[in-house]
């Protein structure tokens, strides 16, 4: 497994959760230093299986996820949703 993995599948509480995070952004920064990025090429996927290049895909990625596979592969419903919602606004104004 690559390290981004390995965080993913330890992921139990807060530490670790945010622990993921921090390997997800590295993993992006990674591929965005290969220069490797195709946000124009809706066929190919960036370095590190990026398939999306901009904030505005990835979201949509996300939820697009989500609302297909539902609770067989991404969200329980007894996750928190509102800590994971507040996790998500604070990123859009904190400096």
């Amino acid at each position: 497994m690559n390290d981004l993995v390995d965080h993913l599948v330890n992921v139990c509480d807060k530490k670790s959760f945010l622990a993921f995070f921090k390997a997800l952004i590295r993993d992006r920064e990674d591929t965005v230093s290969k220069g490797k990025i195709n946000c124009n090429s809706p066929y190919t996927s960036e370095e590190n299986g990026w398939e999306n290049g901009t904030i505005e895909s990835y979201l949509e990625a996300a939820v697009a996820c989500t609302e297909d596979h539902g609770d067989e592969t991404v969200l329980a419903e007894i996750a928190s949703w509102r800590s994971f919602a507040q996790f998500l606004y604070v990123g859009k104004s904190y400096e």
